[in-house]
This record gives C-alpha cells, sequence and structure tokens, in this order.
C-alpha cells in the first residue's frame, strides 16, 4: 500500500518536537492498570521467559513486544494493554531475556533479531489457549522482532496470527544506530548505556568469569557496546553482521498479513532509512504510516480516556483486521 503521509495524528501544541514528545512520554506518563498475572515458561535452551497477561476470556490475543531495555511495565505497554482489554482482546506482555526484573541463565540475553523467543511466545499461546485470532504489537526493538517475524515466516505464519502493528522502528539498524551517535544523541545513550552496564554487571555476578564490564566507561555508541558483547554473545561476527541479519527491513516484502509500521517523521532515533517507502508501494499487505510529529515511542494525546493516539491507532488497525 502507499505510504500514509496524511496521518490522522494531531500533536498537543505544547510538545514542539520528537525530543520533547520522546521525553514527555517516557518521564511523565503514568498507567493505572489491573496487576498482571505472571507465568513463567522455559525455553528450549534451559533459559526463561516471564510472561504478563491480562484475560477477558476473549477469543482473540494481542502479544506485546516493549523495547530496548523495556519491559511489560513500560508506561507505553500498560497504555497499550489497558487499551486493548477495553476493546475486548486478552493480553500477553512478554518480557525479553533479564527484561522481567530477574536475570536470565544465559550469558547472552536478547536483541533486536532473536524472534526465536517470539515464535516460543506465540506458540505457547495458540497451544496453551483456544485464541481464534492473534495481533502482534510491537515499539522500537520490539516492532523490529514484529516485523522480522512476520516478514522471515511469510506463508509459513501460522494462519491464526491475522494482523501486526509497529511503531517507531529502526527498521535498518545500521542506519539507526548511525543515527544515535550523533552529539545531539547522546543524552539518550547515556540512558541506555547506565542500564545495559546494570545488565553486564548482574550477569558477572551470576556467571563470575565469564563476562566483565572493564573498560565498560569508554563505551559511548551502540555500536561500541554491539561489537563488544551483542554480536560475540548471540553469534554474529561482529556489529555489521548483526545490523544485517536482525534489521527488519529486507523480510517486509515477504509479509503475508496486514501490517501496519507507525514511524513519526521527527523521531530522534531513525535515520532515512528506517521509513520503508518502497516495501510500503510495493506490497499490500504493508502499510506505513508517517504522522510529521511524534517522536520516538510517543504519539501524545490528551483526552478523557487517557489513551495516546498510538493506543487508538493500534486498536483501530487491528479491529480493521479481526
Amino acid at each position: 500500500m502507499p505510504t500514509i503521509d496524511a496521518s490522522g495524528y494531531a500533536p498537543p501544541l505544547v510538545l514542539s518536537n520528537g525530543h520533547v514528545h520522546t521525553v514527555y512520554a517516557v518521564f511523565r506518563r503514568q498507567v493505572g492498570l489491573e496487576h498482571y498475572r505472571r507465568e513463567r515458561i522455559d525455553t528450549p535452551d534451559e533459559d526463561f521467559l516471564d510472561l504478563d497477561w491480562l484475560k477477558n476470556g476473549a477469543s482473540r490475543l494481542a502479544v506485546l513486544s516493549h523495547g530496548l531495555e523495556g519491559s511489560s511495565h513500560q508506561a507505553y505497554v500498560l497504555g497499550m494493554a489497558r487499551a486493548l482489554t477495553r476493546r475486548g482482546w486478552d493480553v500477553l506482555a512478554w518480557n525479553y531475556r533479564g527484561c522481567s526484573g530477574s536475570p536470565n541463565r544465559k550469558l547472552g540475553s536478547y536483541h533486536s533479531g532473536a524472534t526465536g523467543d517470539l515464535d516460543l511466545v506465540v506458540r505457547h499461546a495458540l497451544e496453551r489457549h483456544r485464541y481464534r485470532r492473534v495481533a502482534l504489537v510491537g515499539f522500537s526493538l520490539g516492532g523490529n522482532l514484529t516485523l522480522k517475524y512476520v516478514g522471515e515466516r511469510g506463508d509459513q505464519l501460522d494462519s491464526r496470527v491475522v494482523s501486526a502493528v509497529a511503531f517507531s522502528v529502526p527498521c535498518d539498524l545500521a542506519g539507526g544506530v548511525k543515527v544515535m551517535e550523533r552529539p545531539s544523541r547522546r543524552i539518550y545513550m547515556v540512558y541506555f548505556l547506565r542500564s545495559l552496564r546494570a545488565k553486564i554487571r548482574a550477569k558477572m555476578r551470576l556467571q563470575p568469569g565469564e563476562i566483565d564490564d572493564r573498560g565498560f566507561g569508554k563505551l559511548r555508541t551502540f555500536r561500541d557496546f554491539d561489537s563488544r558483547y551483542t554480536a560475540p554473545l548471540h553469534g554474529f561476527r561482529d556489529a555489521d553482521d548483526y545490523y544485517r541479519r536482525a534489521s527488519s527491513r529486507q523480510y517486509l516484502a515477504a509479509i503475508r498479513v496486514r501490517t501496519l509500521l507507525v514511524n513519526a517523521g521527527d523521531d530522534p532515533f531513525l535515520s532515512p532509512s528506517c521509513y520503508p517507502r518502497e516495501e510500503a508501494g510495493s506490497n499490500p499487505n504493508f502499510f506505513l504510516e508517517v504522522p510529521p510529529r511524534g517522536g520516538h515511542v510517543g504519539f501524545v494525546a490528551f483526552n478523557r480516556q487517557r489513551e495516546y493516539w498510538s493506543e487508538m491507532r493500534a486498536a483501530a488497525f487491528l479491529d480493521s483486521m479481526s
């Protein structure tokens, strides 16, 4: 489908640019939500994943995938879960390895291309529950996982997975990483690297001698971190090999279920290569929407329902597909 440039998102006037949208959504939003019911499942390699459920007894399920160093308790995940349960969906918000509050057992953890874990979650939900329809919703890194998953499986995707929505996705990882190397993005890199270092230190305590953080303070970019940790711990030759193999853009042409990607034009994390207009123009199942504003996983809205525009947009799209 053609790119949707005439987006329906009208941002609040007080949020003047992508940086403000991004920061406001992270640090100012609070979402009240009833408690999840947690389930822990084992992985084939003797690790585990923690899944958080909200159930209405519905016949349709939305699987939510969070962003880098996030969890099922991020405001954007809670907001989406609340919006979808209000509209009659069951929701499963899963936590990547090491992101649920408990360190995972293996030396490696998660990365932008680890769709095997997403597949395990989807298959578990379908095997244990009688859902007739499943939708996938992903944010940032989780959006890359979502798009890669539905694209790489193509015609082999379980027929009960009927639609997908992804927000703020660096679908060309190398391009996004280069943008994040700019001095103006330094504040974001400090935020992420601080969290990632805490994860490395947790692994040092659990597996002494297997990993260390010596010289971590010299790391300044995602490329630095991925070269030292992500690539070698997850079977990639180097950071470039990781970015090439894990990027979802190469899989978009093979998507066979109705899928919506929403990337704001002012997203401070994305490069021009993260706006796959050509793929949207040639694949009738793939929709690209580019609101001029919205930031990175922002799309702030003020209303009585306390729902952000991204939640209303996702719900409307998924309802039209199911």
